[in-house]
């Protein structure tokens, strides 16, 4: 039923309208929900040619999925599924997106789709934690070069402040739950960024790839 700003299917409200509001469409969280449900939430969205993305998407449920919609796309590492407007257009200031180790790649594979739906020119810098420093310091290039930076960052997550020392722009940070057991499945690096001494750091929750990169478009436009 097609209702102002909405299309009720009974189990969901789809915001149809969101795109006129935000710029950005609704975006399908799929963890609790049916197949069956996430199908019909993206065919409404599609039917309204909408750019679709289906964040944390198991591979067996993208399985059932794509002969619904073939025009889908799937990253198995970032667990998202995405199909872009073609009319899009790519942004010239590029957003650079660091993970500090290799394990904080899937979370920040989440934000690349996303900034990549989005219409984004993302540039991708992984494993510079501050273990090994030196490989920061041997890009500092491209920190300089970027409107805004994501920083991807588990265990202490110290690397989101370090990187914000050395720029002008705004960072993104994202704590991630790798870690070992002191770090609390992400905690301690969400409380290291959110305590961060070095000011233009804004944080998200923890493995919120999603929504770093969609904070950082919006910071981009």
């Amino acid at each position: 039923m097609r209702k102002k700003g909405f299309t009720d299917l009974g189990f969901a409200k789809v915001d149809v309208d969101r795109f006129k509001r935000r710029g950005f469409p609704e975006v399908v969280y799929c963890p609790g929900k049916t197949r069956e449900q996430i199908i019909g939430i993206v065919r409404e969205l599609a039917r309204h040619k909408q750019p679709l993305l289906l964040t944390r998407l198991e591979k067996d449920a993208w399985s059932g999925l794509k002969k619904h919609f073939p025009g889908l796309e799937y990253d198995p590492l970032g667990k998202i599924a995405y199909q872009g407007k073609k009319t899009t257009k790519k942004r010239k200031n590029p957003v650079l997106l660091i993970s500090a180790g290799t394990a904080d790649i899937p979370v920040a594979e989440e934000a690349y789709i996303t900034l990549k739906v989005m219409g984004e020119k993302v540039i991708k810098l992984y494993d510079v934690g501050v273990a090994g420093s030196h490989r920061l310091a041997d890009n500092l290039g491209l920190l300089k070069k970027a409107s805004v930076i994501i920083v991807v960052a588990g265990m202490e997550g110290a690397l989101a402040s370090l990187v914000s020392g050395l720029v002008a722009c705004p960072v993104v940070a994202v704590p991630t739950s790798s870690g070992y057991g002191a770090s609390f499945s992400g905690l301690s690096a969400l409380l290291t960024m959110i305590n961060s001494c070095s000011p233009g750091v804004a944080v998200v929750n923890i493995d919120n790839g999603f929504g770093a990169g969609y904070f950082a478009s919006l910071i981009n436009r």
